[in-house]
């Protein structure tokens, strides 16, 4: 569960009084962007006083159209983290009792259900207004895995639905901050991925007793110290030598997300933003950065679990490691750990139809209005599959590197020694043929929340 999230006075004051500045400006009656006009196509369609009184209600509520599947309940508490970030830089120009009630929903489990697919909008319009709808005691949320009315969660917290002021309902629906929610939960993932990753590298360079000069300066050098090479080879397979390097580019492309996200949480997102007294038009909806870096991330990991799928089955192969084949404690009767690969190959399969940019493919909304989209929260979508499979590649590369290391009846290189203990306490050996489905859902769920061991 997050820490509780606590704003100081001092924040809200700040909030309060850049509130007031924006609400003044209000009073000149020049037209403002989804405050006094329409959006979209209709944002030369000024709006009476009587419309403008009902307007950011329906802004919520007219553009709730999407549906399942819904976000996991981690990327959802992760959006709502990302929108109150945004508000408290201050430009959005939201009620500091805006602010207070999304920081109490965060604090009391509120969870909406916002789809993750069939995104089709400039900006995230689709899914922001399924999120905050909720706010207002429309839609639903998710409770111990169910859907409820959202009224019926506010009420049983004994809380009333909130009343929207000007510009607020337009807030909550600009930016982009489901995209950064996945490049921020996409980015704590993939690191772990990669420190297990790096793991897997070693355990391969140490039961095939690999040349090891290769790796000098590596992530790996450190954990290999001291294993056995093996006499008589003078190359490894390509997927053994260059792991480590491609693991080296995944890492260098996570950096560039992570310097666009910084970059995205600091630049304004409404538009307009409130900015120095002022109504300023801005891009920040357009989320491309992040979605082209997070497509960037997904290439990298398809070919970098190629590499894994290909060691992997290096391992099973007698020709590189001396063991029996398949890993197998009886071959011929026994199918041993093949099985186990093709697992690997499938998932290596689903991932390769995920390599290709989410963020092409723009069309005309909007009656031309809207006519691009960054589809930068898909990009993200993708890549937590991506990421997903690629912790099942990784559990299937442990299991057979524990399996081999069974075998081999030896301690192996000193400093893998914990990992081959962490490893021997969670997988017992595959003495006989059995079912290693779970085991590797088992082990994934384990590698994705934990860092190596």
């Amino acid at each position: 569960m997050d820490e509780p999230v606590e704003i100081s006075p001092a924040a809200l004051e700040a909030l309060k009084r850049q509130r007031e500045a924006m609400l003044a400006a209000l009073d000149k009656d020049s037209p403002v962007y989804g405050v006094n006009t329409g959006m979209g196509r209709l944002a030369g369609t000024r709006l009476t006083a009587e419309q403008q009184a009902g307007h950011q209600r329906n802004l919520l509520v007219g553009r709730a159209v999407g549906g399942k599947p819904w976000l996991s309940p981690e990327l959802t508490r992760a959006l709502l983290r990302m929108r109150l970030r945004g508000f408290l830089r201050g430009d959005a120009a939201v009620s500091p009792e805006l602010v207070t009630f999304l920081v109490d929903r965060l604090n009391d489990g509120f969870l909406p259900a916002v789809p993750r697919d069939s995104l089709g909008s400039a900006g995230e319009i689709i899914p922001l207004a399924h999120a905050f709808q909720t706010f207002i005691g429309l839609g639903t949320v998710i409770e111990d895995g169910a859907e409820v009315p959202a009224a019926e969660a506010l009420e049983r917290r004994g809380v009333r639905p909130f009343v929207l002021g000007p510009k607020e309902g337009a807030s909550l629906i600009q930016g982009s901050p489901l995209a950064e929610a996945y490049a921020w939960v996409c980015g704590k993932r993939l690191r772990r991925l990669v420190d297990w990753q790096t793991v897997c590298a070693a355990i391969t360079v140490d039961v095939l007793g690999a040349p090891q000069a290769i790796y000098r300066g590596t992530s790996i050098e450190n954990l290999i110290e001291g294993a056995a090479a093996k006499k008589g080879v003078v190359q490894a397979p390509i997927s053994v030598r260059v792991g480590p390097k491609v693991l080296e580019y995944v890492s260098r492309t996570d950096g560039e997300l992570r310097e666009a996200l910084q970059e995205s949480w600091e630049t304004p997102a409404d538009s307009p933003a409130f900015v120095n007294g002022e109504f300023v038009p801005t891009t920040g909806y357009h989320a491309t950065a992040l979605g082209l870096r997070m497509d960037a991330v997904k290439a990298a990991l398809v070919h970098a679990a190629e590499i894994s799928v290909q060691r992997l089955h290096r391992l099973l192969d007698p020709q590189f490691s001396g063991l029996p084949p398949q890993l197998a404690v009886d071959p011929g009767p026994q199918a041993g750990l093949a099985p186990l690969h093709k697992r690997a190959a499938g998932e290596l399969h689903a991932m390769r139809g995920l390599a290709a940019p989410a963020t092409l493919g723009s069309l005309d909304t909007s009656a031309g209005q809207e006519d691009v989209q960054a589809f930068a929260s898909k990009a993200g979508a993708e890549l937590e599959t991506v990421i997903e499979r690629f912790f099942a590649i990784t559990a299937c590369e442990l299991i057979a590197g524990r399996q081999a290391r069974y075998l081999l009846e030896t301690p192996g290189a000193p400093r893998l020694g914990d990992t081959y203990a962490w490893l021997a306490a969670r997988v017992e050996p595959v003495v006989v043929d059995r079912s290693l489905g779970a085991e590797v859902d088992r082990l994934a769920a384990v590698c994705r929340e934990c860092l190596s061991r």
